[in-house]
């Protein structure tokens, strides 16, 4: 049975790295195609960790969509042809959404998406540390999943998103006082969401040093001493055993 369960956590032990290979050589698929400046820190943190490896994320960003909503059954489905008139994933002016939203042809959305970010992990021990972290750092939506071919994936997600309609048909249905509140209430939240994530690198660096310090299968520096000490003890009898039988020999 032992032996079963340790060629097992072999395999996963291979496939996870096969995972992380493959994920860290690909192409970036985002339309940005590289990961965003202001988590660069964070993702290259958990990447050259042996036991995680990031799949996608989003520093949060504030972005103006245009689109057609196609209802069905009195609900919204989708949007239809999006084209995404405005996006940062920094602090925006009333001007930039100004700007903008004369662009609009159907009907605009003003949105903060927060901080996303998903990380595979070896271990589910591994995954609890990530979304402990992230707890405790404001992200509350955070959770973790197991798929059916043993992946792990800590989800970190937070729940101070943003989303206003302004526009319909194209004709604006809000007025310029308007917009500087909807920016001043969107970079508000861009600001928390950037201490959020600077919290989530120190909870997340002070996890991993704590576990780099337990060592659980090494000794401690005192069980060293004390088998020295017995291991001494042992060769002090082992001497006094071998000078008697050369005293009795000699008697």
């Amino acid at each position: 049975m032992c032996l079963r369960t340790d060629s097992a956590a072999a395999v996963m032990e291979s496939t996870f790295s096969r995972w992380k290979t493959q994920y860290l050589n690909r192409l970036d698929p985002s339309k940005k195609g590289s990961v965003d400046e202001d988590i660069e820190h964070v993702v290259s943190l958990l990447n050259s960790r042996e036991q995680f490896f990031t799949t996608s994320s989003c520093s949060g960003r504030i972005i103006l969509i245009d689109g057609v909503r196609q209802v069905a059954a009195g609900r919204d489905i989708r949007k239809q042809n999006c084209v995404w008139l405005y996006v940062s994933h920094q602090k925006c002016t009333s001007d930039d959404l100004m700007t903008g939203l004369t662009k609009s042809t159907g009907d605009v959305v003003l949105k903060f998406e927060p901080f996303v970010l998903h990380v595979q992990c070896r271990r589910l021990e591994d995954a609890q540390l990530v979304h402990s972290a992230a707890i405790n750092s404001g992200f509350r939506n955070s959770g973790l999943s197991v798929g059916k071919t043993g992946k792990i994936i800590s989800a970190i997600r937070s729940t101070h998103g943003l989303e206003v309609p302004l526009s319909h048909g194209g004709k604006c249905l809000v007025d310029e006082d308007y917009i500087q509140f909807l920016t001043k209430i969107a970079n508000e939240k861009m600001e928390e969401n950037l201490n959020r994530i600077q919290r989530f690198f120190q909870n997340l660096q002070s996890a991993l040093s704590a576990e780099t310090l337990h060592i659980p299968d090494s000794p401690s520096i005192q069980e060293l001493q004390d088998s020295q000490h017995t291991q001494d003890r042992k060769e002090g009898r082992t001497g006094n055993t071998q000078k008697k039988k050369q005293l009795n020999v000699y008697e």
